[in-house]
């Protein structure tokens, strides 16, 4: 498991790097993407760490397998760096702390199956978190279960979903995109609801925070149905072998 983990970081890592002298080096004031340190308070950040543990062990075992493939392993990395790269482009959203951003975990469920989807995106986010300052280590869990177990399940049930229902590929893979999107958007707000409402009713807390969300979270999830359509419909149509390998993958495990 390490040595997989290790893998991916490695190719993880140049990306963060120079992710991290842009963001230094552009002006302007920086905004904290995912849910920041601090949002949280200590006992509901420990529950979302407890909650996405599981599943970071569950996507790591599969990261072993995946690296023990020479043909999967790059593979496995360059989604992961797709990942982190995506989802390092912020709209910062007032008063939720947190900000709005494509996530690309629909389109990595599709290509390396959602296991394998948690274990890159929780690198992704680690990598976040200690060199960009975006999400932190204590909303760490939480960030992990919006976007990658949320996002990642939600993208590779829709794609199954839709394939089974006679949706076409192209159809199927934006159904992908936009409800992993929107998936992670809900999760959020309902984790920041549960922690901030306080003694006030929850229903409101998580209506205001996802109303918050919704001007910029509603198109960017067009939009990134649109790009998981056609990213999954160019690799298909040059690499149509890799449209069974997340089903392969996760046979394997």
């Amino acid at each position: 498991m390490i040595a997989a983990m290790d893998t991916i970081i490695k190719k993880s890592a140049p990306v963060a790097a120079l992710a991290a002298i842009i963001v230094v080096a552009a002006s302007g004031p920086a905004h904290a993407m995912h849910i920041a340190d601090g949002i949280l308070p200590a006992g509901w950040a420990a529950l979302w760490w407890i909650a996405a543990v599981p599943f970071i062990a569950w996507g790591a075992k599969a990261l072993d397998t995946a690296s023990a493939s020479s043909a999967q392993k790059p593979f496995v990395g360059l989604v992961g760096s797709a990942i982190f790269v995506i989802s390092c482009m912020p709209i910062p959203i007032p008063v939720t702390g947190s900000c709005s951003h494509p996530c690309a975990t629909g389109l990595a469920a599709l290509l390396i199956g959602p296991r394998l989807t948690v274990a890159v995106a929780s690198v992704a986010l680690a990598l976040q978190a200690l060199f960009l300052a975006h999400g932190g280590i204590t909303t760490f869990g939480a960030n992990v279960v919006s976007m990658g177990i949320a996002g990642g399940f939600t993208g590779y049930l829709a794609f199954t979903v839709s394939r089974r229902v006679g949706l076409s590929l192209t159809v199927s893979a934006f159904m992908a995109g936009l409800l992993s999107d929107w998936a992670t958007y809900a999760t959020t707000s309902f984790e920041l609801a549960t922690a901030l409402s306080g003694d006030g009713p929850f229903t409101a807390m998580f209506t205001a925070i996802i109303t918050a969300f919704a001007p910029t979270q509603i198109p960017l999830g067009v939009m990134e149905g649109i790009m998981t359509s056609v990213a999954y419909r160019f690799i298909m149509e040059r690499r149509p072998e890799l449209a069974e390998a997340p089903a392969r993958m996760e046979q394997r495990i």
